[in-house]
């Protein structure tokens, strides 16, 4: 690719623009195909909700992750059913049986008041590297852009090492409207008050993606990536698709931000 000119991209391990990838039930033989198309774009792999409990290839899988040094995190709906039902404990033990070093702490589908949730994401950010998750998963209840910031900026300070801005794996909930179009306000009010580089913006759908990329450029992290788009979204990171191949990154300046279209600089 040294014939093009590119923008730079973090090289792995990364600290920024994050690929952050949903499995959904993946075989050993996928995982494995996965790895040698796009294994080099592919940071951290979620396995959604609660299917680690139930796939047939758990042990297997980790196993294959493991040798292409790629972290697993367990679906954070898996670990609100674990403190519903007050089995914690036992989460946390499962995952150092599986030798499971990232967890998601969620409040999507669950009340859970926020002190209880910082308390757990302290306790844990001590043995494991904790993403958390703000938003819910139910797009009638909307929550002021403030609430979000107070809330992002509280993990962070509480341990999160990354915080997930939520979407759902289908990218109508949270950060995004029903009909999936983004809450572009509530985005501006964000990455006014918090760096974006510590977000995780789920973006399971590619004009998400795109709008994320030409909002805030090739090194936003994004996650709830499907495993048959990561090399798409690496072709939208580097402008080797014509939806960003003459898009201008917007900044994170004030004047910058507004619901209006991204600029654009095509070629004379």
């Amino acid at each position: 690719m040294s014939f093009l000119d590119l923008p730079p991209r973090s090289s792995k391990p990364r600290e920024q623009g994050l690929t952050h990838v949903l499995d959904r039930g993946l075989s050993v033989a996928e995982v494995e195909g996965l790895m040698e198309v796009a294994g080099d774009f592919v940071d951290f792999v979620k396995l959604g909700w609660g299917t680690a409990l139930v796939t047939g290839n758990l042990s297997q899988k980790l196993e294959r992750y493991r040798e292409h040094a790629i972290p697993v995190v367990l679906g954070g709906t898996l670990t609100e059913i674990s403190i519903a039902q007050r089995r914690v404990e036992e989460l946390v033990e499962y995952m150092r049986e599986h030798g499971l070093r990232h967890v998601e702490i969620s409040d999507g589908t669950i009340t859970l008041p926020h002190r209880d949730k910082l308390t757990l994401i302290e306790r844990l950010a001590g043995e494991f590297t904790v993403f958390s998750e703000v938003g819910s998963k139910d797009d009638t209840r909307i929550m002021a852009p403030y609430r979000w910031v107070e809330q992002i900026e509280a993990e962070l300070e509480a341990g999160a090492w990354r915080v997930i801005a939520e979407a759902r794996e289908t990218g109508n909930a949270g950060i995004y409207r029903s009909s999936g179009e983004v809450r572009m306000g509530l985005i501006d009010e964000i990455a006014h008050a918090v760096d974006f580089h510590r977000l995780i913006f789920e973006a399971p759908r590619k004009e998400q993606q795109v709008w994320f990329l030409r909002r805030f450029g090739p090194e936003v992290n994004l996650g709830n990536i499907a495993p048959d788009e990561v090399l798409s979204l690496e072709t939208l990171r580097l402008g080797l698709r014509s939806d960003t191949a003459f898009a201008e990154p917007v900044g994170t300046s004030e004047e910058d931000f507004g619901d209006g279209p991204p600029r654009r600089n095509r070629p004379t």
